[in-house]
């Protein structure tokens, strides 16, 4: 059975590496010249680090990432409002957390495609995805064309031809919020707890994931009604006017960030769908379900959905709409809240209103932490053996 994954990000890569390991003939087609830098790192939860022991890159990722060990809140004047204990939830759900950069994480996926002789074509932007002589047909801006016997669409969340060819549309939702995001690497800053900081203020918020003692990745973020032109001259300066009177901590960060090492994203995300699959194509990741920043969970769902969706086309290798309507099923209501509770903390931590912002710092501060913890474990460890 020969398969073809359109899109060589996260998604793709974990999905062809797995269904290698099972023996399926399998190539990837990407629209990029090289491997995609967007976005700046990764925090790799237990159910995460589940499929990346499966695809047996766990040991290499912990070789480059850090264990992180709480999650904790702040205002943006820097008062304490909460925290989580990452520890525990590594505890109940039996595999470690692990932050890592973005580009680090790809590299160690696209090494154990080689080591598994999986082909990456690069420069292979769909056009076009169309019924052909009984098969779905895909046709590439270079003029290729190939007609596999299974495809599968881990396109991306904003121009996925392959969700428009199941779906009808591809209509990303702007969501009212930027994020800039970057990478630090700055021997005079010290990150000895490897804890994560979240400090929020009235319609924005300043992440900080530090991977090793000298190293992090951070996300500020800001409402914005509109989507304007991008322009990285600017991007120290929108931050700096925005955060300036923020913790130190923060601004040292944003002026230790090198401008190259600094990407600006109009966050957008998806409604759910129900239909995941037409004829021989199957929708993966983002291009199935894209959740928000908020969730903390889009390259985890992107990485179970590669576990999932081998192990559906192992068990109905004969009869492709049996196993990718089980597929679907397996992965459907689990991805739909997921997108929505990254909904409703965006939707928290970006409103605008003075006082409900004090009135939700309050609600943190109160926060029975180790319930929530509880709650996490079980909705991230649902439909994996994992379970406490």
């Amino acid at each position: 059975m020969n398969i073809s994954i359109l899109g060589g990000g996260i998604g793709g890569l974990s999905t062809a590496i797995a269904l290698r390991q099972e023996g399926f003939d399998v190539s990837i087609y990407e629209r990029h010249s090289r491997p995609s830098e967007i976005g700046a790192g990764i925090v790799c939860w237990p159910n995460a680090s589940f499929i990346l022991e499966q695809l047996g890159v766990l040991n290499e990722i912990s070789n480059v990432s850090g264990s992180i060990n709480y999650m904790n809140r702040f205002t943006n004047t820097g008062e304490p409002i909460g925290s989580l204990n990452i520890n525990e939830l590594n505890r109940l759900m039996k595999y470690p957390s692990y932050s890592i950069i973005r580009k680090d994480l790809m590299k160690i996926l696209i090494q154990r495609t080689i080591e598994l002789n999986i082909s990456i074509h690069y420069d292979h932007e769909v056009i076009k995805i169309s019924n052909g002589n009984g098969n779905t047909e895909v046709q590439f801006s270079n003029s290729k064309v190939i007609q596999p016997d299974i495809i599968i669409g881990a396109d991306g969340r904003m121009k996925s031809l392959a969700r428009k060819y199941v779906n009808g549309s591809n209509s990303p939702i702007y969501q009212g919020f930027i994020n800039w995001v970057g990478v630090i690497e700055d021997e005079s800053i010290n990150f000895s707890e490897l804890s994560v900081s979240d400090y929020w203020g009235v319609g924005e918020r300043f992440g900080i994931v530090p991977v090793s003692r000298t190293k992090a990745y951070w996300a500020g973020g800001a409402t914005s009604n509109n989507i304007a032109a991008l322009n990285p001259v600017n991007y120290k300066s929108e931050l700096s006017s925005i955060f300036s009177d923020w913790p130190d901590i923060i601004t040292k960060i944003i002026n230790g960030t090198p401008q190259s090492r600094i990407n600006k994203i109009y966050v957008h995300d998806h409604d759910p769908i129900n239909l995941w699959h037409k004829n021989n194509l199957v929708l993966l990741g983002d291009s199935a379900h894209s959740p928000l920043p908020t969730s903390g969970q889009g390259a985890c769902q992107a990485l179970e959905d590669a576990w999932h969706l081998t192990n559906c086309i192992k068990e109905y290798p004969n009869n492709l709409n049996k196993a990718f309507n089980l597929f679907t099923e397996l992965r459907k209501s689990k991805t739909a809240g997921i997108t929505f509770s990254g909904r409703q903390l965006a939707s928290s931590i970006f409103n605008t209103d003075e006082e409900f912002c004090k009135q939700r710092n309050i609600a943190s501060k109160n926060t029975n932490y180790q319930n929530t913890v509880v709650g996490m474990a079980n909705a991230w460890s649902s439909g994996l053996p994992i379970s406490a």
